[in-house]
């Protein structure tokens, strides 16, 4: 018969098993990373303004669907995961993580159709970012309505 093992025992192994991660190394590699995506934000927004002459308002918003466009790109070819990996919340934060937890469902569940799939599945991860979003930013407006109206604002 096997022995049940003791607290101390059992405290040992899962100390054995937990990941070992660096707060200071996680920091750095979400500074870096999330520093070089707003570089390539800034590379792309100078193009769209210096090269092909855009408003400052549709550069902008071309940096914005590059960046997500690039994010939907690298999560197809499954480079986004093991990129996400190593940067944390460098990648996951800014609109590229958004637009990886939208795409990621999506690609993952097509097998099983357009409905059922992919229209199930593909706001399992951004959903509840989108619904929180838009109810905390209905509560904001209400209270700064209501101080408005009471005239404080």
């Amino acid at each position: 018969m096997k022995k049940e093992p003791t607290i101390q025992e059992y405290a040992e192994q899962v100390k054995k098993f937990t990941p070992k991660f660096s707060s200071g190394r996680n920091c750095w590699h979400a500074f870096v990373s999330g520093g070089a995506i707003c570089l390539l934000g800034e590379i792309i927004h100078q193009f769209a303004v210096r090269q092909m002459h855009m408003s400052q308002e549709n550069a902008l918003i071309t940096v914005s669907v590059s960046l997500v466009l690039l994010s939907v790109i690298f999560t197809g070819m499954q480079w986004y995961a093991p990129l996400a990996k190593w940067c944390g919340a460098g990648t996951l934060v800014p609109i590229t993580g958004f637009a990886n937890s939208v795409a990621s469902p999506a690609i993952e569940y097509s097998a099983e159709g357009q409905v059922f799939g992919i229209g199930v599945k593909i706001f399992t991860i951004a959903g509840p970012v989108i619904l929180y979003g838009i109810f905390s930013s209905w509560i904001v407006g209400l209270i700064y309505w209501l101080l408005r109206w009471a005239g404080w604002l």
